[in-house]
């Protein structure tokens, strides 16, 4: 299940991000999306957990918690709408 991680402290790297997801699982992925021109963190990112109790117990303990400062929001992430 793909997770979505938003309201992340700029200073979050996707090593910061792997190690929070780790009790509840395997994370399989673990990506911070980055603003082109400046190279710095767009405040938020995508976690894939393989394990769908796994991943709902994620969102669930770290929705609205602390991490690096900022009180982040944690939730599935919603397919993207195809272009017309």
């Amino acid at each position: 299940m793909k997770i979505l991680v938003r309201n992340l402290a700029r200073a979050t790297t996707e090593e910061n991000l792997g190690a929070l997801f780790e009790p509840f699982g395997d994370a399989q992925s673990c990506n911070l999306v980055m603003d082109k021109a400046s190279g710095a963190s767009k405040g938020f990112g995508f976690v894939e957990i393989p394990k769908a109790g796994a991943a709902k117990a994620a969102i669930k303990a770290l929705n609205n918690t602390m991490v690096d400062g900022a009180k982040i929001r944690v939730k599935l992430a919603q397919a993207k709408p195809a272009l017309k």
